[in-house]
């Protein structure tokens, strides 16, 4: 578990691909510091457990669905990555609950400078625009940020924005990253389970417990948790 507070700027130091798998080595000081056989590390977002070790790198093994989900595969050697270690149960949660559990991909549509904030937009895969909400949490490249605006759930390409501050921007590799540039996210975890939740016993156009539900989607209800209380 980690919050999306990047404790440091790492950087690749090689990734060897084999067949449906890779081995990814990264030079972190800070994060292998105190790392062990076993740890979970947050590279660009994507929770990794470390299976080697030295004073300022660690190896991790990313198996084939996290190629698939996320753009780890693309990391070459010189990489900048953002990292950080695990949280600590008596820590602050200084951002929000992230798995490092990565949903998809979006790509860097354009970049607004302000005095001292720059503004980026997204794009948003279809599937996960549900779960994104203006003032929300989401995760980009192991960054937690909050959702400053989102495309209207009618137009064709879904998007996201992000404000960032001058410490975000130097601190994470979101500072430099480039328009077309990839990025991982991950939605919230709440947003998640309130999906899964209403895919079950929630019918289109129903009206359950006085509350009336359109598209499957219940508007403020208990429907779900009625039934099982009653059961």
């Amino acid at each position: 578990m980690f919050t999306g507070i990047i404790e440091e700027l790492g950087s690749v130091v090689e990734l060897v691909q084999t067949d449906g798998a890779a081995r990814l080595r990264v030079n972190a000081p800070l994060a292998a510091s105190d790392a062990a056989h076993g740890d979970s590390i947050s590279v660009n977002g994507v929770c990794l457990t470390v299976v080697d070790q030295g004073a300022d790198w660690f190896v991790a093994d990313v198996m084939a669905e996290t190629l698939r989900a996320s753009v780890i595969g693309s990391l070459t050697a010189g990489d900048p990555v953002n990292l950080e270690r695990a949280a600590r149960v008596d820590s602050r949660l200084g951002g929000h609950i992230v798995q490092g559990h990565v949903d998809g991909s979006g790509t860097l549509l354009s970049r607004t400078e302000g005095s001292a904030w720059h503004v980026l937009r997204f794009t948003l895969p279809a599937d996960l625009a549900p779960l994104v909400a203006n003032k929300g949490s989401i995760t980009v490249s192991g960054v937690s940020l909050t959702v400053s605006a989102v495309s209207d759930a009618s137009e064709s390409q879904q998007w996201f924005e992000v404000s960032l501050i001058p410490e975000t921007l130097a601190a994470t590799t979101l500072g430099t990253l480039e328009a077309d540039g990839v990025v991982n996210l991950e939605t919230d975890i709440l947003a998640r389970h309130v999906e899964r939740l209403l895919s079950f016993g929630v019918s289109t156009g129903s009206t359950t417990a006085g509350v009336s539900t359109t598209a499957g989607v219940s508007t403020g209800s208990t429907t779900a948790f009625t039934e099982r209380s009653e059961s």
